[in-house]
């Protein structure tokens, strides 16, 4: 298809990774629907609607209007509002799942028993309640750690883990201030790794594993972020995830489709599988329905194949590994946050680039005025380096973060061999 016409919905790093593959085929014109101007998308972008994500009868009115082929979803929020339901009403088809297949992510509880109807592998042990008082019974009957998930969306935060974050009164206290809807699952100790993958509602084609970092500072202490960073290897593997771990978290996903379609909800887009590699294997600890952020930084500039046709593949439903090639270096992406994030982040400070090198840059919550970049709430800027080893990726990417000045920070330890082999070691302490 000459002059493919591409609806991208959302406005942060991980949507400006979707622009930025889209636009390495020259025939493709991107069109862009987010809250708030992200300078990198606009900057490639022929057409922006600025509007709330989920203001879906301005959306399609937007993308018949311009006469778009097609669409790819990036955040979450769209995804529970309904978004693809009313593009292809309107015969857009859409890179993203329906509301009925999103709710592998939008709903924790739906999640858990279709994976126990169905007898996919993976699922840890759980219990969805409720009411805040017949949570705190079994929790106080349970008589060991549990991860406490509210059933809805929580923007990657909502998690409380006991004997991390909460002990059995603590989960109890938070338990009550969400109202009681919580899936409460055994603690999963090992860890953890992401398998992403295109899906076409019937073949699923994997991305390279990645490795998220979730909390705020350098050594993995502090609160949980959004994702502070994550790194890939050039074999697009993990090292402490053996062949037949990964197999393993292959087959689950691939049961998760059959599953869905079995169910009637055919899924398709982009499938995310957050895994914990215990010592008993690969257990999931949830699904996405859409690209990780930042995990999507480090996929999609591996991506060595057209993204616009691997979008027209997963429309088409012929979608097949063939069509999917990603380039054998190492990424290392590190976000920038204001000072401050994530508790009381400080908003509308000056930023300013320096010299990033051969880093790829990627705009997520910033604000341009006048030429000069300033801080939002949330993670600012991310910088990937790419190379033949991990360390040549960490120090692209470590040389670009320390560039910025401004009232922001980064994690230096991301994609370090110091914290690859602390990972290591604990996987064989587990095992």
């Amino acid at each position: 298809m000459m002059d493919m016409k591409v609806l991208v919905v959302g406005g942060g790093g991980r949507e400006h990774a979707i622009t930025r593959a889209l636009s390495c085929n020259s025939d493709v014109r991107i069109f862009s629907v987010m809250a708030r101007k992200n300078p990198g998308i606009a900057r490639i972008a022929e057409r922006v609607l600025l509007e709330k994500e989920t203001n879906i009868p301005k959306i399609v009115a937007f993308a018949v209007d311009c006469g778009v082929d097609a669409a790819v979803i990036g955040p979450e929020a769209p995804l529970e509002a309904g978004i693809v339901d009313h593009l292809e009403a309107a015969e857009i088809p859409c890179v993203g799942p329906t509301r009925a297949a999103a709710r592998l992510e939008t709903d924790k509880a739906f999640c858990r028993r279709l994976m126990e109807r169905h007898g996919i592998a993976g699922c840890p042990e759980y219990r969805v309640c409720h009411e805040p008082e017949e949570a705190r019974r079994f929790i106080e009957a349970y008589g060991g750690d549990l991860a406490i998930k509210p059933i809805g969306l929580t923007g990657g935060k909502g998690v409380r883990i006991m004997g991390e974050h909460v002990d059995v009164a603590g989960a109890a206290e938070y338990i009550r201030e969400i109202g009681g809807d919580v899936v409460l699952e055994e603690r999963l100790i090992g860890e953890e790794f992401t398998l992403q993958a295109f899906v076409d509602g019937e073949h699923l084609v994997p991305m390279p594993l990645v490795q998220d970092h979730k909390r705020a500072y350098e050594g993995d202490v502090g609160p949980n972020t959004g994702g502070m960073g994550s790194y890939s290897l050039p074999d697009h593997m993990l090292p402490f995830v053996s062949r037949s771990d990964y197999e393993k978290a292959l087959r689950i996903m691939e049961d998760m489709v059959a599953a869905m379609q079995d169910e009637g909800t055919p899924y398709r887009g982009i499938l995310y599988g957050q895994f914990m590699n215990t010592c008993d294997g690969p257990k999931v600890i949830e699904f996405n329905a859409r690209f990780g952020d930042p995990e999507a930084m480090n996929v999609l500039s591996l991506l060595s194949s057209d993204f616009s046709a691997i979008v027209r593949h997963i429309i088409e439903g012929d979608l097949s590994p063939s069509h999917v090639r990603f380039a054998h270096k190492a990424t290392v992406c590190k976000y920038l946050v204001p000072e401050g994030y994530p508790e009381a982040p400080m908003a509308h400070e000056p930023l300013v680039l320096g010299d990033y090198g051969d880093a790829l840059l990627y705009y997520a919550n910033v604000e341009e005025r006048d030429g000069k970049l300033y801080t939002l709430t949330s993670r600012t800027l991310a910088f990937v380096g790419m190379g033949e080893t991990l360390e040549e990726a960490e120090a692209i990417a470590e040389k670009a973060a320390s560039s910025v000045s401004g009232s922001v920070f980064h994690r230096r330890d991301i994609g370090t061999p110091e914290l690859l082999e602390k990972r290591c070691r604990h996987m064989r302490e587990i095992a």
